[in-house]
């Protein structure tokens, strides 16, 4: 999958920001929203593979994608910063 700068940017936004919504209730901000996002499509990325599993293609497989990983990133935060 070859998504360009541009994309990935849109992808973690988007991705950051409704990642953000299901845990907490809001975004973090643009910027906040962007790292994320891209981070959370790494997770997400490796965890599919991992676990064999295809979650689509194009932008709305890499926005589920990256969903899933930012939910993962923001809850393994939560729980650190509790402890």
């Amino acid at each position: 999958m070859t998504h360009g700068l541009i994309a990935w940017l849109i992808i973690g936004a988007i991705a950051g920001w409704l990642a953000g919504l299901l845990v907490k209730g809001g975004g973090f901000g643009l910027i906040v929203d962007i790292i994320v996002g891209i981070v959370g499509a790494f997770i997400g990325g490796w965890l599919s593979g991992v676990l064999g599993i295809s979650l689509g293609h194009g932008w709305i497989g890499s926005i589920i994608t990256a969903v899933i990983g930012a939910v993962i990133l923001l809850f393994v935060l939560r729980v650190i910063k509790r402890a």
